[in-house]
Parts: structure tokens; C-alpha cells; sequence
């Protein structure tokens, strides 16, 4: 039976490299850094979820040496057995205290938030009303749940006004949506969102995953920015991007929300604790992004620097200020070319195409770290402009 299988496999993997589809791994010799050994050779790296640029901080590092030997490598236990630490509680209590929120539940990943939160907490009789956009994790989360599944048009505050109206007999309502579309940069308007949801008494859902640490005033994420902290009903984000880098994610917000995923929410239950080690260097990074207002301040110079270049240099830029600066070609075969060029002129970036984004909407998508320097924006840009030439000389 499985040569069968094997052809039927090997077809659709031959369907995908003759695409330009197929999506090959880098191996990188050291750790995560604004510059990578990758390939044998040093680069520069414009791809990496390392806003702040904490994945290589030492003082992170020094924390979580110093819990690797006094609280240990990992628990071999879920949390409800034996595997919650005083150092898990603390993440929480220190979690909710930077959102302000009520309380913070951690799961291994932000997947595994999204994948738990929506079964655990409504049912048939209630309506998810969701993003078109929205990340695959709060997809998958949702067609977990038996709930009925409404979705509205990227950021169409009418739409979704549409939608809430058609879910008007449902028990309850909940809006989901990303804080930042990761392949776009955009913001969800999340203060018209909070609007709609009072007029037709839903709650309000944000993955801030692409925010937390970085966006609002104090790095609160998208709710601060757009003022609306204390009218969204739950979070979820991760600490594998600015917040260190690593794993982890949480959902946080109303104080009996939390405690019914305690109870209920399967990957919670089901999965591993987070290990001691990250969550002590995840407890650093909190500190350091309390204090982080000159990184922050500089991370978003070095975003709007790049769109500056960028555009100057003829470049077509999907527009915003987050530093996910999506470059378009369109065409997906191109793309990787011009990433495959770019990694020798120094540079490291990813080609993206469907199924991650639609057909025909081919990216590179650069992102920006605060601790990118100038003459290596400008580098990237040197690099982009000979890839360019190289894969499109009539361009």
C-alpha cells in the first residue's frame, strides 16, 4: 500500500518544486543575531522574528543558565501534575501585570493557545467571528471548536459589521483577530473593532504575537497603541519573537476565562510545561522590555529608514510603519531567485509565496531588529537592488 501512497506523496512534492513553491531550510552555526553563519558564509539577517534583538541578549542568557541549575533542564510533567514551578507562577503573575490583566494561563506555544482557547470556551450555540487574514494557528483553533464560523474581509470594519448582524441570535459573540497580519504589517483598527463589539455585545480577541514588546507606548502590543487595553476580553501572544526569542505563548485576560482554561483547554492539559530555562529568560526579557523605550524608539527608525531606502530605490512596498516591510514581485518563481541572489550578496532573506500568501502576491518580507545599524539597512537595500538586476535586468 505505501508505494501507492509514496507516488501519490512524491507527485504532489514535484507539483510544488515545479510551482517554485518548495520552501527549503538554512541551517544558520550559531545563535540568532542581526548577522548569521548560514551556507558557510557570514550574512546578514533581515528574516528573523528578533525585534529587539534579545534572542542572543546575555543578560537572557545569564538568567537562563543560572535556572538551568537551580530549577533544572524540563519537568517531564503537564502543569496540573507535577509540573508547575514557583517560576511558572511568577511568568504569569508578571504577564498579567505588563497587559494588565486579570490573569495569565501559559501554554508551550502560541499555537497551542490558540489551538485551546476557542473548544474550551463556546460551543454550537455561539458564533467566532474572524479575520479573513488571521494567523493559521487562530484558524486551526477555531475549526477545533463547534461553534458557528463567520469570517469578514481584512480589516472591513463593515463587513464585520455584517457578520455580527447575521450572528445576532447566537448565545455569544466573539470578534478574533490578529493585532499585526504577519505577512502584511498591517494593524487591525482594533478601537473601531472595539466599537462594534460594544454595539453588538461581542467580545474581543487579539493574537498580539507580532506586538507584544515592542508596539504601544510601553510595549503593551496593538490594545495600547489604539487605547483600547481595558475593552479587550483576551489575549494571546508568544515569547518566541521579541520577547526572547524562544517558546511559549499565554492567553490572558478576564481572571474565570483563565481559570476554565485551566480546566478545560486540551493542549494545556496535554503538553509539556514550558522548561525552566525559558521561562527564566523569558522573566529577564520582561524586564529589560519594561525599560526598552530607546530600543523601541529605534526600532521604528530603522523600519521607516528601510521604507525610505526602499522606495527610492523603485522597490513597490506594501505600506505601513511596523517593521514587517513586506518588498512584492507577484511572481513566486522570481521571488526565491532574488532571495537565493541575496544571500550572496551577504544578505538573508525569505522568498514567500502561496500557500502562505495568495497566488500572484509573491514577498520577500524583510523584518527590522532594533539593533540592525544603519549601514546594514543600507547594505540590504544594496543587496536587493543587485538582486534585482541580476534576476530582472530590464527592470
Amino acid at each position: 500500500m505505501y508505494g501507492t501512497f509514496a507516488q501519490h506523496v512524491q507527485g504532489q512534492l514535484d507539483e510544488i518544486a515545479e510551482a517554485g513553491l518548495t520552501k527549503r531550510e538554512r541551517a544558520i552555526v550559531g545563535p540568532q543575531s542581526t548577522e548569521v553563519m548560514a551556507d558557510g558564509a557570514r550574512v546578514l539577517n533581515f528574516c528573523a522574528n528578533n525585534y529587539l534583538g534579545l534572542a542572543d541578549d546575555p543578560r537572557l542568557l545569564a538568567a537562563a543558565h543560572a535556572a538551568l541549575d537551580e530549577w533544572g533542564y524540563g519537568l517531564a510533567s503537564v502543569r496540573f501534575i507535577c509540573g508547575t514551578q514557583e517560576l511558572h507562577l511568577e511568568l504569569e503573575r508578571r504577564v498579567s501585570t505588563f497587559l494588565g490583566t486579570d490573569a495569565t494561563i501559559l501554554f508551550s506555544s502560541c499555537f497551542d493557545a490558540n489551538g485551546g482557547v476557542f473548544e474550551a470556551l463556546f460551543s454550537a450555540e455561539d458564533a467566532i467571528i474572524s479575520d479573513a487574514l488571521n494567523h493559521a494557528s487562530l484558524i486551526d483553533g477555531i475549526r477545533l471548536c463547534k461553534a458557528r464560523r463567520l469570517r469578514y474581509a481584512n480589516r472591513d470594519m463593515a463587513d464585520l459589521e455584517a457578520q455580527l448582524v447575521a450572528a445576532a441570535d447566537a448565545r455569544f459573540r466573539i470578534i478574533v483577530t490578529d493585532g499585526v497580519f504577519s505577512m502584511d504589517g498591517y494593524f487591525a483598527p482594533l478601537d473601531e473593532i472595539c466599537d462594534l463589539a460594544e454595539a453588538h455585545d461581542a467580545l474581543v480577541l487579539v493574537d498580539d504575537s507580532h506586538a507584544v514588546g515592542f508596539v504601544g507606548e510601553h510595549g503593551r502590543g496593538t490594545p495600547e497603541r489604539f487605547g483600547v487595553a481595558d475593552r479587550v476580553d483576551l489575549y494571546t501572544g508568544t515569547f518566541g519573537k521579541a520577547l526572547g526569542g524562544a517558546s511559549g505563548g499565554y492567553v490572558s485576560g478576564r481572571a474565570e476565562i483563565v481559570e476554565l482554561l485551566r480546566q478545560r483547554a486540551r493542549p494545556y492539559l496535554f503538553s509539556n510545561t514550558i522548561a525552566p530555562p525559558i521561562v527564566a529568560g523569558t522573566l529577564a526579557a520582561l524586564d529589560i522590555v519594561e525599560g526598552a523605550g530607546s530600543e523601541r524608539a529605534h526600532l521604528k527608525d530603522n523600519a521607516a529608514l528601510f521604507r525610505r531606502l526602499m522606495t527610492e530605490a523603485g522597490f513597490e512596498l506594501l505600506e505601513g510603519e511596523h517593521p514587517i516591510v513586506p518588498v512584492m514581485f507577484g511572481d513566486a518563481r522570481v521571488t526565491a531567485e532574488i532571495a537565493a541572489h541575496m544571500q550572496s550578496h551577504g544578505v538573508y532573506v525569505t522568498a514567500f509565496s502561496f500557500p502562505v500568501v495568495p497566488r500572484g502576491a509573491a514577498r520577500i518580507r524583510v523584518q527590522l531588529s532594533a539593533v540592525h545599524t544603519p549601514g546594514e539597512i543600507a547594505a540590504c537595500v544594496d543587496a536587493f537592488v543587485a538582486a534585482r538586476a541580476a534576476v530582472q535586468p530590464a527592470a
